[in-house]
């Protein structure tokens, strides 16, 4: 349950140094990709633990469901610790939370995927779908942080950094995406060859 304790530890921290009022300071929390999916996969392994065979277990069970999240929690990986680790120096608990969000659950997800996750029925038309959640949440990003002045991630700063960098950026981030998700739907079919 490394995911919950870091969401929750990371929630309790924004409120005790928020900057802003609360009811802001949750939709920023929220408003974080990273947090998204953290608490997609606390809520996936919960189902799958709790209530095997539910019908919200199965659709986390499902090896779309799982390979999809599974590049999500790469990318969040893999973005923080190439873009934006270095751009502040997170101390005490904090600095606990923030390995946890971007390198122990990354990591022990992709492990839990690897030798558990369904993989035979992986394609790499999959792949498309598996797009709709972080181009979604990129117009909502732009969308909200024009209306609000807020943008949760440097890279995404429409107001500093100008619409038409951001709209490159998001693109490379994109092009991440399907490199991350075509490595895992190759590994999939590698590893469910018969033998």
């Amino acid at each position: 349950m490394t995911a919950w304790f870091a969401v929750i530890a990371q929630f309790f921290l924004a409120i005790a140094n928020r900057t802003a009022s609360a009811p802001e300071v949750v939709i920023r929390f929220f408003s974080f990709f990273t947090i998204e999916t953290n608490g997609l996969i606390a809520v996936a392994l919960t189902f799958l633990l709790l209530t095997p065979g539910s019908p919200r277990s199965n659709f986390f069970a499902k090896g779309t469901t799982m390979a999809a999240i599974t590049v999500y929690i790469l990318v969040v990986g893999i973005t923080y610790n190439t873009l934006l680790r270095n751009i502040w120096n997170p101390q005490g608990l904090q600095r606990i939370v923030d390995e946890l969000l971007h390198v122990a659950v990354p990591v022990l997800f992709f492990i839990y995927w690897l030798l558990f996750g369904p993989k035979a029925n992986l394609h790499w038309k999959n792949i498309f779908p598996w797009l709709l959640f972080p181009l979604i949440y990129c117009i909502y990003t732009l969308v909200r942080g024009h209306l609000s002045g807020y943008y949760p991630y440097p890279f995404m700063d429409a107001g500093q950094l100008g619409f038409d960098k951001v709209l490159i950026n998001i693109g490379a981030m994109l092009i991440l995406f399907v490199v991350v998700a075509l490595l895992a739907v190759g590994i999939a079919k590698v590893g469910s060859r018969p033998r």
